[in-house]
């Protein structure tokens, strides 16, 4: 394995488990390691500091896996971090109240540049850095596998991933969706999710609080909800309104989208 050495002093980020090398901490790099590939991160003395995925293209020239000495990074690797992203989620108990939630959010999950979202059945992923591009067929591998879930679809569309060198991308990586859109559940409410045109992954899954906190506060009143991207928020108040209540939607570019009038139609 490569090594990539820090300047003097460059160390100290690292020991405060901060998962980021910027490329001016960078003393140089032994061999000539891919895009994507793991190397070992050590100080000016040698001493080992981190595991990490190196990007030569980006100003975040490598991404921290583990700060274990001799800690592989393989499959079983990415089965334990996923497979605890995924624990996590299960002791909040979210599952309760939806079956849409964020599953791993990279960095916070020893992850650094995956996203994996879950809409019912489907888990939609964003691969935004070398590493996880590098890793990418085991990384899909054992999200089906994890989460037992009929199709993995990527949205790797994000302008982040040209400053990491990448293209960007998007389709089905593995099963079938019998729909481009999704129907999942929320409090009791249905929201149909475009997995191949949403915003980011589909839907604003960290919006979650809000839309059940604004369909109590406008319950009976005549809302004008504006940047309302598929009325989401809209939505579970029209569950609550009255007769004569209204609600307008106002999206960026004109008024709701065709996902929100399919959705308002359905209150």
């Amino acid at each position: 394995m490569s090594d990539l050495i820090l300047k003097k002093g460059r160390e100290k980020s690292l020991l405060r488990r901060h998962p980021w090398i910027f490329s001016g901490a960078v003393d140089r790099v032994t061999g000539t390691p891919a895009t994507g590939q793991t190397v070992t991160v050590r100080d000016q003395k040698g001493a080992f500091l981190a595991t990490a995925a190196l990007s030569p293209a980006s100003q975040i020239r490598a991404r921290v896996w583990t700060f274990t000495e001799g800690e592989t990074v393989d499959r079983d690797f990415f089965v334990r971090r996923i497979r605890s992203a995924i624990g996590l989620r299960q002791g909040l108990r979210l599952t309760d109240d939806t079956d849409a939630l964020r599953l791993i959010h990279g960095e916070s999950d020893g992850l650094p540049g995956l996203i994996a979202d879950r809409y019912g059945d489907v888990v939609v992923l964003q691969c935004l850095s070398a590493g996880v591009e590098h890793f990418l067929d085991v990384i899909v591998d054992v999200l089906a596998q994890e989460t037992g879930c009929a199709a993995v679809y990527e949205r790797s569309d994000a302008d982040v991933r040209k400053l990491e060198g990448l293209p960007e991308r998007s389709g089905l990586l593995r099963g079938t969706v019998s729909s481009a859109t999704l129907d999942i559940r929320e409090y009791g409410h249905v929201f149909g999710v475009r997995v191949d045109t949403g915003h980011k992954t589909g839907f604003y899954l960290d919006q979650r609080a809000n839309r059940r906190l604004v369909g109590d506060l406008c319950a009976g009143k005549d809302v004008l909800n504006c940047f309302c991207y598929t009325g989401g928020v809209q939505h579970p108040r029209g569950r609550r309104r009255g007769p004569g209540h209204r609600i307008r939607g106002h999206k960026q570019g004109g008024p709701l989208s065709r996902e929100g009038q399919r959705r308002a139609q359905r209150v």
